[in-house]
């Protein structure tokens, strides 16, 4: 073959080689995959919002469960507790990569959208581990017992509803209604504590040990639920409620909002 030949034949590859690439390149640069937008700040507020209403959910399932005698109705707060897992991993990740680009306002909403997750999260663990006592101890519960377990689980479902419409409207008066909530919860516990472990009337009950568990679970859940509305009166007046100077008289929420009057005055 000739160098003239040869040359015509390299030439006739490489243009070969060209146009195979040409014909490929389309398929390779659809294959490479867009990056995820970051997430905005209203959209995490938004998922913590929805949380709380998972949780909100999870305290009603409680309720009728429990008022109804229905132990497979409590199967689905599994589903709210792993919902409310999958909203804590993803508040988590996306504030971290938020909190830097936002004005102070906001970033303190994001930090509370932190705290918040982290509540709700040991909220959900909590109706969970309430729920698994419940389906233990089954049909043996005392009428007593149903009716101030499903009273509790009750207040709390509204101590939570109140706590989302609080954070999302930052709202704190609705906020220092969940910390008034919380004298009830205390309440109810105590008079179920007096019945199984003091038991003055020396009265035989059954599933004693399930029905303590169950309390304290949903006794827990409240307080972290008086810590979220904390945490909203905090975000919304720069000022936390734990760092006023105590007064054993007053309740502290009853201290909160004298403070906020005296604030008020004084910005006039």
């Amino acid at each position: 073959m000739s160098n003239s030949e040869l040359t015509t034949l390299a030439s006739t590859r490489a243009e070969s080689g060209i146009e195979r690439t040409r014909a490929v390149s389309p398929m390779s640069t659809a294959s490479v995959k867009t990056p995820l937008p970051e997430p905005s700040h209203s959209g995490l507020v938004q998922r913590t919002v929805e949380a709380c209403e998972l949780a909100r959910e999870a305290a009603a399932i409680a309720a009728e469960g429990i008022a109804t005698g229905s132990m497979s109705r409590l199967n689905d707060i599994r589903q709210c507790e792993k919902e409310l897992d999958a909203i804590d991993l993803e508040v988590d990740s996306g504030v971290t990569s938020t909190i830097t680009r936002v004005p102070e306002a906001e970033t303190r909403q994001l930090l509370a959208c932190m705290k918040f997750m982290i509540g709700l999260e040991r909220i959900g663990d909590l109706l969970l581990s309430f729920a698994t006592s419940a389906q233990a101890a089954k049909d043996r519960l005392d009428s007593q017992d149903a009716r101030d377990l499903t009273q509790m689980a009750t207040v709390l479902e509204k101590m939570l509803a109140d706590v989302g419409q609080s954070f999302s409207q930052k709202d704190v008066r609705k906020a220092i209604d969940v910390l008034r909530a919380d004298a009830e919860m205390d309440r109810l516990r105590n008079l179920i504590f007096l019945r199984h472990i003091e038991n003055p009337e020396n009265v035989a009950h059954h599933s004693s040990l399930q029905v303590i568990f169950m309390t304290q679970s949903l006794e827990r859940a409240g307080d972290h639920a008086k810590n979220l509305a904390e945490e909203v009166c905090h975000f919304v007046s720069g000022r936390s409620i734990r760092h006023l100077l105590m007064d054993y008289d007053k309740p502290k929420e009853q201290m909160f909002i004298e403070w906020l009057r005296h604030k008020d005055g004084k910005s006039q």
